[in-house]
């Protein structure tokens, strides 16, 4: 069993939480948006637009989530596994961004580069979901009560014959020197071709 102790749950809710911030302001920047003209418009492009707070978020956000999960022995595979694959993602796709020109805006919305650059800012949202969801998955393990279950010994005791109890005591209380009566043994039972013969009269 994995430590579930306080520091674990520090950990756990400190990276759940920074791990969502960057989707969180995702919401709330459509939300103000919605409030202004109507419309709900979700800018899946945000993280970028704030990479540095998106990267510090992931990092650190990261590093604790995992940190907590490693202690907990539980979600290590796809938290771990999702935060190396989303800073591979957001990486590689500001790296093709700026040598593409599409930074710059010196490059056509049709080129293969932004493609490429657009499916790993969206490949980092959905990974950020990922994680997200794996922290609340992770917090809620963490504060799920352990049912106690009885001993193996308990569990498989066999209760005692309660009829074969009551029986020793009733022989234990009969006196050591009374015996049972004898059964006495039937009469013959008369029929009808011997039938009884009366007295001889004087």
């Amino acid at each position: 069993m994995g430590n579930k102790g306080v520091m674990t749950k520090i950990l756990a809710i400190i990276g759940t939480v920074l791990i969502w911030v960057p989707l969180l302001m995702m919401l709330v920047i459509a939300g103000l948006g919605y409030l202004q003209s109507g419309q709900f418009t979700l800018d899946y492009f945000l993280p970028e637009q704030i990479l540095p707070l998106s990267l510090a978020a992931l990092l650190v956000g990261g590093i604790f989530l995992l940190w907590a999960a490693i202690r907990a022995r539980s979600r290590r595979a796809v938290i771990g596994i999702g935060l190396l694959i989303a800073l591979i993602l957001i990486i590689s796709s500001n790296v093709v961004a700026i040598t593409s020109g599409l930074a710059a805006g010196q490059s056509s919305t049709a080129s293969p580069a932004y493609y490429t650059a657009v499916g790993g800012i969206i490949g980092f949202d959905i990974l950020l979901i990922v994680i997200g969801n794996a922290g609340i998955g992770l917090i809620r393990d963490l504060f799920k009560k352990i049912r106690v279950s009885a001993p193996p010994e308990m569990a498989h005791a066999i209760p005692e014959d309660t009829s074969k109890a009551s029986g020793e005591v009733a022989t234990a209380e009969q006196p050591q020197g009374e015996q049972a009566a004898p059964m006495e043994e039937p009469a013959p039972a008369t029929t009808a071709s011997n039938p009884p013969q009366p007295p001889p009269s004087e």
